[in-house]
């Protein structure tokens, strides 16, 4: 077994099967997700985000004359070469906040050996971000992305878009089943001209994150350059959301694995403990690449298990 494969039983291969839900079933889901998800927003987040986020870009409102103190990097030189004299571009506080989710739907969301699977926490933790963010009076919106852009709702305010987002957020089928965090992160730079605070939400199983650290060369510093821009132009912060049999193997005999972004399949003996020792190590070799990214970046991140309690991860995120 090579020892990046990502493992899913056929226990949970079944569980996919079973996730397509009719209309009502849907509908009483959304339903518990919202209340749950709307009580944590209002209680514990409302607010974080703006105190903790720099968000809020700086938006043109006027130009004056130069005084003394002035920031001279603030002068437009336009205007002062018109009048002869020195003006400055003066700004203001955006009034309004923009947050985007880029919500990872590809097939390794399909996973879950605990509780639920690792879509079920991402619907979670999107929803309370989601109402967290009309609890400021503020907009959201959603990037749904595997391998390539598969949906985007431009952001806008209220309870009954968010309600859209949720019903999104539980029953979208994507089209494809790879992983390319750099696709929705370009479309989030082209999409969002101005700053906005945008949560990257993925089990971040992306093979080129970890050939980034490889080698020093071009190539390998072309696959984290878009993810130095957008941290740069917004608010980027990174939630991990991960399975423990993402990062170990059980003992427990001869296992049929599958991978659910290719579709490959292998027996593996789990008893052997070099077989589990190089899945754990490859792992941490993935681990140690998203740190590097992180450093680089200066991205605010954050892991979460799909058995532990997102709340208290999420005020780390927003108290780091």
């Amino acid at each position: 077994m090579a020892c990046d494969l990502y493992s899913v039983s056929e226990r949970s291969e079944r569980s996919i099967i079973q996730f397509f839900m009719t209309s009502e079933e849907l509908l009483q889901k959304v339903r518990k997700i919202e209340i749950k998800t709307h009580g944590l927003s209002r209680n514990i987040f409302a607010g974080e985000y703006h105190s903790q986020f720099k968000g809020r870009g700086m938006a043109f409102s006027e130009v004056r004359e130069y005084q003394p103190g002035d920031d001279v990097r603030s002068i437009d030189w336009n205007v002062t070469a018109r009048m002869n004299r020195p003006y400055i571009k003066v700004y203001e506080e955006e009034r309004e906040l923009t947050v985007m989710l880029l919500v990872d739907v590809s097939g390794s969301r399909n996973f879950g050996t605990v509780s639920q699977m690792k879509r079920d926490t991402m619907a979670e933790v999107a929803a309370t971000l989601a109402f967290s963010t009309i609890e400021n009076n503020d907009k959201v919106g959603v990037i749904f992305f595997s391998d390539r852009i598969e949906k985007f709702i431009p952001p806008k305010k209220g309870k009954s878009h968010v309600l859209h987002i949720i019903r999104e957020l539980l029953s979208f089928e994507p089209e494809h089943a790879g992983t390319d965090v750099n696709a929705a992160l370009e479309f989030l730079t082209n999409a969002q001209k101005r700053r906005c605070t945008a949560f990257l939400i993925s089990d971040l199983m992306d093979p080129k994150l970890v050939e980034s650290r490889k080698s020093k060369d071009r190539y390998a510093q072309s696959l984290v350059d878009p993810i130095i821009i957008a941290s740069r132009k917004h608010d980027l912060s990174a939630i991990q959301i991960y399975d423990r049999r993402d990062a170990e193997l059980p003992d427990v005999g001869l296992l049929k694995v599958k991978d659910p972004e290719t579709g490959a399949r292998v027996w593996t003996d789990t008893s052997e403990a070099s077989v589990r020792n190089a899945y754990a190590a490859a792992w941490r070799n993935r681990q140690n690449a998203l740190e590097e990214i992180y450093t680089k970046t200066g991205m605010n991140h954050v892991e979460i298990r799909t058995d532990e309690d997102y709340v208290k991860k999420l005020m780390m995120l927003f108290h780091n």
